[in-house]
């Protein structure tokens, strides 16, 4: 009996021992897969969406406050005096700072600071806001609205993305899909907000308006999120070894190629119905928020055709029921990347139809196609990437890389853009065939990435 005890006894001690080896040779629990701790995420439950919907609120303000920039573009170039190309560099500046923060804030939400990063990325919003209300030189407003409020937009915006990204692995492309619809609402109610106080209360006080909305968004998002994830306390602020992976390069290089023409269309969009279809400012600038929120195309369609407001209200408000669909299709039959991939080249395309626009109704179906389209396209950005993600506890720190990158090509598209415009003679042709071009390029370097993933095989969910 002994003897059998001590035989057990010594299995035992070699068994762990072959273990502790095991976890010794692949590293430390940066290593260990999620399975391995018990964090098999819900897919699903009143938790889980809660999450989605908190994540939505922030990207309405992440990414709903840059794509209104047209609105500001037109004031300020009537109010200022200044060159398309100079104040683009704003709108440029935020956006920039917006994607370029992503490193830092990818890291600390990995760390465990997430509350805590939406709370200090609100708060630049809000005064960046509130101190851009206030100015009235253009050196000014590049401090409040370009550097202010951008580094509060990079610094809010990467933490829900990865809580979300935690709570789903089979709905994880729908949930972060419906997570960046909030951008098309944002894109809808911000610009809703300025355009039509302004007559009202002035620009100023419009301004503020949309700060005190800003502050009761981030302030519910951060009551709402419930982070699941241990810590990841330790660990570098960029993954060096993601640049060894040849489908994360290739998916670099066609993001890198997408945002550097994507924002061509919100900023220009408007000033191209005013200019050269001859809308009036104010529906030039409901074109826009327009394509964001597919609901309203019917009604604005059946309003005075003086009333300009239909362009950017179609842009911006069709990306809304877009994102969702795209996000349900990639989950259930195709597979994001294969459709990140086809909704970029659809994209891109459109922006070749552009150039064919030269009446009323020609701008309001281009605007609800294009709304469509560039809202499919960005909706599937988040889950392309998540799925080239093995270990969630890295989303974080991976997207981060992503998004700094392809912030230099968001701070020199819509500058780029508005010098072509402008060495043109204020003809947007060639701009227009610039963005086709570089979106479409961006196309082809993700289907590159798609391939290194599946290899050259057609029908595969990827």
């Amino acid at each position: 009996m002994t003897a059998a005890l001590d035989v057990e006894k010594a299995i035992s001690i070699s068994k762990g021992t072959a273990t502790a080896d095991a976890v010794t040779e692949s590293g430390t629990d940066d290593a260990a897969p999620p399975a391995a701790e018990g964090l098999q995420p819900p897919d699903g439950g009143f938790t889980a969406w809660s999450q989605v919907f908190a994540a939505a609120l922030v990207n309405s303000m992440s990414w709903g406050y840059p794509s209104m920039f047209g609105v500001y573009q037109l004031h300020y170039r009537d109010a200022l005096k200044l060159p398309d190309s100079q104040i683009s560099w704003i709108g440029s500046l935020q956006i920039f700072l917006a994607f370029v923060m992503c490193t830092f804030s990818g890291r600390m939400a990995d760390a465990g600071y997430v509350k805590t990063t939406i709370a200090v990325g609100s708060f630049l919003v809000v005064f960046g806001t509130f101190m851009t209300s206030l100015c009235t030189e253009y050196w000014q407003i590049f401090l409040a609205q370009g550097l202010c409020t951008g580094l509060g937009l990079g610094i809010m915006f990467m933490p829900p993305i990865s809580v979300v990204n935690s709570y789903f692995v089979h709905k994880r492309s729908l949930a972060l899909a419906l997570a960046a619809s909030g951008t098309g609402f944002g894109s809808v109610i911000f610009p809703a907000t300025i355009q039509y106080l302004i007559p009202q209360i002035g620009f100023p006080w419009a301004v503020r308006c949309a700060a005190f909305l800003a502050l009761i968004m981030s302030a519910v998002a951060i009551l709402i999120l419930r982070p699941r994830l241990t810590p990841r306390k330790s660990g570098p602020l960029v993954e060096w070894d993601a640049f060894r992976e040849g489908p994360y390069l290739l998916y670099i290089l066609g993001a890198f190629l997408f945002f550097w023409a994507l924002y061509f269309g919100f900023f220009y969009i408007n000033a191209y119905a005013r200019n050269v279809i001859h809308f009036s400012t104010t529906d030039s600038v409901q074109l826009l928020r327009m394509s964001n929120q597919c609901s309203f195309v019917p009604s604005l369609l059946s309003r005075d055709q003086d009333n300009g407001t239909v362009a950017p209200v179609i842009t911006n408000g069709m990306s809304i029921p877009s994102r969702p669909l795209v996000g349900f299709l990639a989950d259930r039959y195709l597979g994001p990347i294969n459709m990140y991939a086809f909704h970029v080249l659809v994209l891109g395309c459109m922006l070749f139809a552009w150039t064919g626009v030269t009446t009323r109704a020609g701008m309001y179906v281009f605007s609800v196609f294009f709304g469509l389209a560039n809202g499919a396209a960005q909706g599937l950005f988040t889950c392309s990437l998540a799925s080239l993600t093995k270990d969630p506890r890295k989303m974080g720190t991976r997207y981060g890389m992503v998004c700094t990158i392809i912030a230099f090509a968001s701070l020199a598209g819509p500058p780029t853009a508005g010098a072509i415009i402008d060495k043109s003679a204020g003809q947007y042709l060639w701009a227009q065939v610039w963005a086709g071009l570089v979106i479409v390029l961006g196309s082809v370097a993700l289907a590159g990435c798609r391939c290194a993933v599946s290899g050259f095989k057609l029908w595969v969910k990827v």
